[in-house]
């Protein structure tokens, strides 16, 4: 690794790049709200010595009787596959030119600014 490489700042992520631009990022439709925020509340993903891993049985059982939430088995399961998902996609989008999860049409805020950044390139 050359010098300059290591005293640039990281890339921005995506939803850094639409803060930065003042866009308001657009989300899938979610069924299911509850469902993501219980994960959300989970962690998403498990913390181990060698990095992330997905949630095992044991913390999704924890925080089942810790919140004393009644949920079915499905959900647990549900809760577990979801976390592979976005551990799967979290590691897809380290590449620079992973494409975003989902599609959704550029909104003209989006067009405006992408149209300004390449002007700036190309002089």
């Amino acid at each position: 690794m050359r010098k300059a490489d290591e005293d640039a700042p990281p890339p921005l992520s995506r939803i850094e790049q639409c803060k930065r631009d003042k866009i308001a990022p657009q989300m899938p439709l979610n069924p299911a709200p509850h469902i993501t925020d219980w994960l959300i509340e989970l962690g998403l993903v498990a913390s181990t010595g060698m990095g992330s891993a997905v949630l095992t049985w044991t913390e999704i059982s924890a925080w089942q009787a810790r919140t004393s939430l009644p949920i079915e088995p499905w959900v647990s399961r549900l809760l577990r596959r979801l976390s592979a998902a976005y551990l799967a996609e979290s590691r897809k989008a380290e590449s620079e030119t992973c494409p975003p999860p989902c599609r959704i049409k550029v909104t003209r805020r989006q067009r405006e600014v992408e149209e300004a950044e390449l002007r700036d390139l190309l002089g």
